[in-house]
């Protein structure tokens, strides 16, 4: 009896961008310098499948810097961290290597510059993302997150005329463009910056995953449940009517999902690697006669060079490499 026929289409781009990359390679390179074990403050990236690989490659992860033995080599997430985090580390005397995404510390450097220039600053993004604790944290002074419309019509800043707003790397342009919209119809002298410092993977994910679900009975998102760049895609494809579902990996998917689709799309997000693809296509060839297409969509080719203090104790080229496993 033949099999029921379903054309799998990849979103392009999808999963790791190069802050991703860059973090995953800062604590495989720490590794492969100093040995095991290394310690990283937070999930280095979310997603269990990386954080669980490197865990068996000697990663220590750890929320607490009192759990870092003093001295220790440690690596700091690649959502940033508060300047509190930074000097209790100096006090513990810690070997850091910092991993946050250089977009990331590009806000934390806009926000302190406002804040230099006597600015409230307000942020937009999600409560308790470490990315929005880690930038609230390097700003003296109070700093107004913002995450809906219903925050920006109770602000009450003191001086009006002196206000910056930044945003958090993992919202796109179309999630802040309303809450933007609407600061600067009420603060009109609002400062902030340019359209073309939002994160462009972000971007460009949304956008592929639009054109994704324009195409597809099924939306299958690979990432975490902590991610916010993938609960994202997850949403914005359901948003489109395209039934969405976020899955961390192949063995999560429910055969239910797809009675009587003819085209799935898959997706992952900014921290789901690749291999995660590939065992999900497995997944649906065996259970369908399948064909595999990819997408048409924005082609990615940003890296960040390593830190200079993993390249002055034994880094090779400086540019990282694509992890897979």
């Amino acid at each position: 009896m033949a099999r029921q026929s379903l054309q799998v289409i990849l979103a392009q781009p999808r999963g790791f961008c190069a802050g991703v990359i860059r973090a995953v390679d800062i604590v495989e390179r720490a590794l492969e310098i100093y040995g095991a074990p290394v310690y990283v403050r937070h999930e280095i990236v979310h997603n269990k499948h990386v954080v669980d690989s490197l865990r068996a490659k000697g990663a220590r992860f750890v929320e607490d810097l009192a759990d870092i033995p003093k001295g220790a080599i440690t690596v700091f997430s690649a959502h940033g961290v508060s300047r509190k985090v930074e000097d209790d580390a100096g006090v513990r005397g810690l070997q850091v290597i910092d991993a946050t995404c250089p977009l990331v510390s590009k806000v934390h450097n806009e926000a302190r510059r406002y804040a230099r220039e006597d600015h409230e600053i307000i942020l937009i993004g999600h409560p308790g993302h470490p990315e929005v604790e880690g930038t609230i944290g390097q700003v003296a002074g109070e700093v107004f997150l913002v995450s809906d419309l219903a925050d920006v019509a109770m602000l009450a800043p003191a001086n009006p005329a002196k206000l910056a707003y930044v945003t958090q790397t993992t919202l796109s342009v179309d999630d802040t463009r309303e809450i933007i919209a609407a600061l600067k119809a009420r603060f009109p002298a609002i400062r902030g910056p340019d359209v073309k410092d939002i994160c462009y993977a972000t971007q460009n994910r949304q956008t592929a995953v639009r054109s994704l679900a324009d195409r597809s009975d099924v939306v299958l998102v690979l990432g975490a449940d902590n991610s916010s760049n993938s609960n994202r895609l997850q949403l914005i494809s359901q948003e489109a009517g395209t039934h969405s579902y976020l899955i961390p990996d192949a063995g999560s998917l429910d055969p239910a999902w797809l009675e009587g689709a003819r085209t799935v799309g898959i997706t992952a997000g900014a921290s789901a690697p690749e291999v995660l693809v590939e065992q999900l296509i497995d997944r649906l060839g065996d259970m369908f006669d399948i064909t595999v297409a990819d997408l048409d969509g924005a082609e990615e080719n940003v890296t960040f060079r390593l830190p200079r203090t993993l390249l002055d104790a034994g880094g090779t080229d400086g540019m990282e490499r694509r992890i897979r496993s």
